[in-house]
């Protein structure tokens, strides 16, 4: 497995610039005292609750330091009032969100979870759809998370990160804006199946697998410092038109090492099965921890298991702890692989996406590739479009330290040569 990926992947990483050893981390500042606990308090005259958000946030932004490499969202010139760069998302009035989702009704939801509620709505100043999260007050996102969010999605911009179009701070109300996103989230299409939903073919996961992978490439190598996304799960990863996937909930993202550091120390947090096991056991938080979580969502996307599973057996309750013994052995493939598949898959696909979720899932940091690496290999992968119809059942040849997919497909060609030889022998006899 692992000789097959650094074949496949090329000898040229991505390095990081390290940056100024005085460099703070806004996120470590939002939990200061002075900050208040509860409400944004700041120096100075009284000031509304909007602009005790917006200061906290010019706050944050001004102690990081932080920037986009070559894909800054600020205009030449653009400052506020506190001398730092306006963000971009557009401040909301509880009434407009209202409004826009008719007082929250129960139709226009979406879903829920630990953090709040997410509704449809539309917004009457431009007929815009939009999803609106209605944080719960006593929910796991707090404020701290909520100026994270904020902050992270007004800074940073790509075409596999959800887009924060605003966001509402009145009172105790926190909401935040964003695109619609039509398809919902992969969980919706690979484990809460309707009857109606059709599923997903092998070309349609592989193009996911690859959209994830850029999204958190971007946030590893173009943010500087790096950005830690901490939560990647199915859930996280919302499809536009397309099954185009865009990751979403930056609350619990952090800032990465900078400097001599190798890591941060940070209190655990995440979703149980996607968290790695160094992180889960120190606390110790490195982008290697969200190549481990960025492996058991492959390996969800290639089995269609979850990443726990209580309704299963104690063997297989673990999907990284019942996938590893059979990763290193090609003849156990076929189990692997989606049942829903019927055998549609490219056989050799399967062999080398199973090679990528395996190097990602490895137990020491230091033995998984950078996300880098991955998109290199899952580009490929998804670029590799294969016809349903026109795939060979993964049992008409096996794999063998000495049979490939290609020998074996040479080998149908040299048969298939020499039996029409024979028949023009005979016919000429």
């Amino acid at each position: 497995m692992t000789s097959f990926l650094l074949r496949f992947i090329p000898a040229k990483r991505i390095t990081k610039e390290a940056e100024d050893s005085g460099r703070k981390s806004w996120e470590k500042l939002v939990g200061k005292k002075e900050m208040g606990s509860g409400c944004f308090a700041c120096a100075g005259p009284k000031v509304d609750e909007k602009d005790r958000i917006q200061q906290a946030i010019d706050t944050l932004k001004c102690n990081a330091s932080w920037d986009v490499k070559n894909h800054s969202p600020w205009t030449e010139g653009e400052t506020s009032s506190s001398g730092s760069r306006p963000i971009a998302a557009h401040i909301f009035s509880y009434r407009e969100l209202a409004a826009a989702t008719k007082f929250f009704r129960a139709d226009f939801l979406l879903g829920e979870g630990g953090f709040g509620r997410v509704y449809k709505g539309m917004l009457e100043s431009g007929n815009q759809i939009v999803a609106i999260k209605q944080l719960n007050p006593n929910g796991l996102q707090g404020n701290r998370e909520f100026l994270v969010e904020v902050l992270m999605l007004s800074l940073l911009h790509h075409p596999n990160l959800v887009n924060l179009i605003g966001y509402c701070a009145d009172g105790d109300q926190r909401l935040l804006v964003y695109e619609y996103m039509p398809l919902g989230s992969l969980e919706d299409h690979l484990h809460d199946l309707s009857p109606n939903k059709r599923r997903l073919d092998w070309n349609t996961r592989m193009k996911i697998a690859a959209g994830a992978a850029k999204g958190l490439e971007y946030l590893h190598d173009m943010a500087s410092p790096p950005v830690i996304y901490r939560d990647l799960k199915c859930s996280n990863i919302l499809l536009d038109e397309g099954y185009h996937p865009k990751l979403s909930d930056f609350g619990l993202a952090k800032l990465g090492p900078v400097g001599d550091n190798t890591h941060v120390s940070t209190r655990v947090m995440g979703t149980y099965g996607y968290c790695a096991p160094e992180y889960a056991m120190t606390g110790q938080l490195t982008v290697k921890s969200d190549v481990y979580g960025f492996g058991v969502v492959l390996l969800e996307l290639i089995t269609g298991r979850r990443a726990i599973d209580n309704s299963r057996g104690a063997e297989e309750h673990n999907l990284v702890a019942w996938a590893r013994p059979m990763l290193n052995d090609r003849m156990k493939f076929q189990q692997i692989a989606d049942p829903v598949f019927q055998g549609r898959y490219p056989p050799r696909g399967l062999y080398q996406a199973l090679a990528v979720a395996a190097m990602c899932v490895q137990e020491q940091p230091s033995m998984r590739p950078l996300m880098a690496d991955v998109v290199t290999a899952l580009s490929y992968l998804s670029s590799q479009h294969n016809e349903p119809e026109n795939q060979q059942r993964p049992n008409t040849y096996r794999f063998t330290a000495t049979s490939t997919p290609h020998r074996a497909r040479r080998d149908g060609e040299k048969k298939l040569r020499r039996g029409s030889e024979g028949d023009q022998l005979r016919r000429l006899k």
